[in-house]
């Protein structure tokens, strides 16, 4: 039988929420760097013995409190998210069952079991933004797929979403001819690039 993805895709408000990195190294510069594209206002605190050059200067410019030292589990309080980064699988699952139980929501980097979500490929445009997911298998996959969508979605798109909204609150009638009108309004709208061959 073919493999379905199986993940529910939600945009989180993580300016509401907040959210830990266990780590100071490459995967947790990479992490921090992926949230605070997507959420520049995103709270997010750090801890790690040892912070990267790249991940403090980052991690000052958004104002992102960081804790030089061990993780410990006192450190999820208040937390409603967290990854850990960590290069040790030990810390690594320990953070893993420290928020199991406290239903807390974990991702351990690279490691697909220990994971309630994972981070895929983001491709935004204003208003806009489109959630990618290989299941876990190929991040690779991933990224390819966003630079297709960045270069097919046009730029103008959101210009087309703030004009409907506007145009939506005027329209009569009820929800179902609501709906029609729209879907008429903007079959053209998102059509095929054309592809132009050298």
């Amino acid at each position: 039988m073919e493999e379905r993805n199986n993940l529910y895709p939600i945009f989180l408000k993580v300016e509401q929420l907040n959210v830990l990195i266990v780590g100071g190294g490459n995967v947790a510069l990479e992490k921090l760097s992926f949230l605070l594209k997507s959420s520049p206002n995103a709270k997010v605190q750090m801890v790690a013995p040892f912070f990267r050059e790249e991940t403090i200067a980052l991690a000052t410019e958004f104002g992102i409190e960081m804790i030089k030292g061990i993780y410990k589990h006192t450190l999820l309080n208040n937390k409603h998210i967290v990854i850990a980064t960590t290069d040790n699988i030990d810390v690594n699952i320990e953070v893993y069952e420290d928020c199991k139980q406290r239903n807390i929501l974990v991702n351990v980097a690279d490691n697909p079991p220990y994971c309630d979500f994972y981070m895929g490929g983001i491709v935004t445009k204003g208003n806009v933004k489109i959630a990618i997911s290989t299941n876990g298998k190929s991040p690779t996959t991933a990224k390819r797929l966003r630079q297709f969508f960045e270069d097919v979605i046009p730029d103008n798109i959101d210009d087309m979403v703030k004009n409907l909204n506007v145009f939506r609150k005027t329209i009569k009638g009820d929800f179902e001819e609501k709906v029609e009108t729209l879907n008429e309004f903007t079959k053209g709208l998102i059509s095929k690039k054309e592809v132009h061959h050298d």
